[in-house]
């Protein structure tokens, strides 16, 4: 099946990779996956349970359970939720379980939007366009800061420019899919953009890819 259509969006935490992917979606008409909210919800459920984030075959067993459209639980957008999802997306058997859920939504008829860390090196690699989207972790933690102080969580920025070192140091050195640009990848760094500048070259990089495909 081609992949022409698909368009993956990965990078780091907090660089503005999923408010690009939404964006994509709506400018191209695509569903749009935040694969995070996968992890996170894996991660939320597990600790609900009472389970173990390091249990691997305890993680494995709730991501089995997961659907893409059961991600709409406010609890797997917050602090915790995020670190959570750090840790069980450690576990190569989390991944396994995931990466067909992923792949599914990346076959949709017409194409799709994909969110995450390893979208276009391990679950999608044929994919017609992909970003690598980043931004210095002192903006990411400002971001992030600024995202949770708005829901209602109390932490300093202190905290949270800790937690995006933490996770970055995690995710770029798992052995199961690390997180790290996919060879084709357009790297958009946005610490310096508005979330409209962000976009529209977000936008541009995938008009730019789909012309290269026509020609």
């Amino acid at each position: 099946m081609s992949h022409a259509q698909v368009i993956t969006v990965d990078g780091p935490a907090a660089s503005g990779k999923g408010t690009i992917a939404a964006g994509l979606g709506r400018q191209f008409g695509l569903p749009v996956l935040d694969s995070g909210l996968l992890y996170r919800a894996v991660g939320v459920l597990l600790e609900r349970d009472g389970g173990d984030l390091d249990d691997a075959s305890a993680a494995a067993a709730v991501a089995r359970r997961l659907t893409a459209e059961a991600l709409s639980d406010p609890a797997f957008r917050t602090r915790g939720a995020g670190e959570a999802a750090s840790r069980v997306a450690v576990h190569p058997q989390v991944r396994e379980v995931l990466l067909q859920l992923q792949r599914t939504f990346a076959a949709q008829d017409g194409g799709a939007v994909l969110d995450g860390r390893d979208m276009g090196t391990v679950i999608c690699p044929a994919a017609g366009a992909k970003l690598y989207v980043t931004a210095a972790p002192e903006v990411r933690a400002e971001r992030r800061w600024r995202q949770l102080s708005g829901q209602g969580e109390s932490v300093s920025l202190e905290e949270v420019l800790a937690d995006i070192h933490r996770r970055d140091a995690r995710d770029s050195g798992r052995e199961a899919a690390p997180m790290r640009p996919a060879a084709d990848a357009v790297l958009l760094d946005t610490s310096e953009m508005s979330i409209e500048q962000a976009a529209d070259a977000a936008r541009r990089i995938v008009e730019a890819a789909r012309a290269r495909q026509g020609s």
